[in-house]
């Protein structure tokens, strides 16, 4: 009797995708990556600051991101050693990215807490910096551990 079930060391494809480690992190990392999209928009920018290279990496990878699914699910993976590597070669791109993000948003809202807050509108960016600060690191975490999960399946392919 034939079967249709995939190989445990290929690359999934379908609504296998959601099922599988490491793909099942592509949802977190669409989550988080938005929220900090959404809340470093929303701020104001008061001094020289990296939050364009913020903007930059979280659109650039929620859309990226959003696109590797898409490839995934409708199975353009055929090729599971190619696409295994570039698989790793984005996610542990797109963690260097985001800690590089990460770092510099966390050094401007140390100093945007370090002055004086003279009126509400300014404590409000302040809080908002500070859960942008919290997403980017849990966003920068998840795309560490898909990068390294997708190395060790490609090493085993």
């Amino acid at each position: 009797m034939a079967t249709t079930a995939q190989p445990l060391n290929s690359l999934p494809s379908g609504l296998g995708v959601f099922t599988t480690l490491p793909d099942i992190f592509f949802i977190p990392e669409l989550v988080f990556g938005g929220l900090v999209w959404i809340l470093v928009a929303s701020t104001s920018v008061f001094m020289g600051n990296p939050q364009g290279w913020v903007m930059f990496v979280s659109v650039f990878c929620f859309v990226f991101t959003f696109l590797w699914l898409l490839l995934f699910i409708i199975g353009v993976n055929k090729n599971s050693s190619v696409w295994a590597s570039l698989d790793v070669s984005y996610h542990a791109l797109a963690a260097f990215f985001y800690l590089s993000a990460s770092v510099a948003l966390a050094y401007v809202t140390t100093v945007l807490g370090q002055s004086s807050f003279v009126n509400s509108t300014v404590f409000q960016y302040y809080q908002e910096d500070i859960a942008a600060v919290v997403f980017s690191y849990v966003a920068t975490l998840l795309y560490t551990i898909h990068a390294v999960m997708s190395a060790c399946r490609w090493k085993s392919l």
